[in-house]
């Protein structure tokens, strides 16, 4: 099966470089694949799942917020956060989840900027369990 290169970078650092036979992120506008071939492209990255098919296995991915790239067949994510969906922590995202639940709840009590940096914990923390349930 024919692969691009893909390289995935956070704030951290090189988080993967190596070949790809597809991509698939959520972007601000919704669902993008990425498949060998594909043209120039340069979108920002919204919060969701993120599959990467590599040798013929799927791996999958809390990915949230950042840029994708495609440039002349490589393809380069550069997201604020990354993480395989075997490196997320259960209980963690549980109770980010219960957090953000509980604050919002108290919404009257809240500014508009708390309310929204409630409700993006609020999305961030549903990516991360949906990932661990699938586990």
């Amino acid at each position: 099966m024919s692969s691009f290169h893909l390289q995935i970078v956070t704030p951290d650092g090189l988080f993967y470089d190596g070949e790809a036979e597809s991509l698939d992120v959520r972007a601000v506008t919704g669902g993008v694949t990425i498949l060998p071939g594909h043209i120039n492209y340069v979108t920002p990255l919204g919060m969701g799942q993120a599959r990467v098919v590599t040798g013929g296995k799927t791996r999958r991915a809390a990915c949230i917020g950042g840029m994708l790239m495609v440039k002349n067949g490589a393809v380069r994510l550069i997201a604020t956060t990354f993480e395989w969906q075997e490196q997320i922590d259960r209980a963690r995202a549980q109770r980010a989840l219960t957090a953000a639940q509980e604050r919002l709840k108290h919404r009257g009590a809240l500014t508009d900027e708390e309310i929204r940096l409630a409700e993006a914990k609020l999305r961030r923390a549903l990516v991360r369990t949906s990932l661990t349930k699938n586990a």
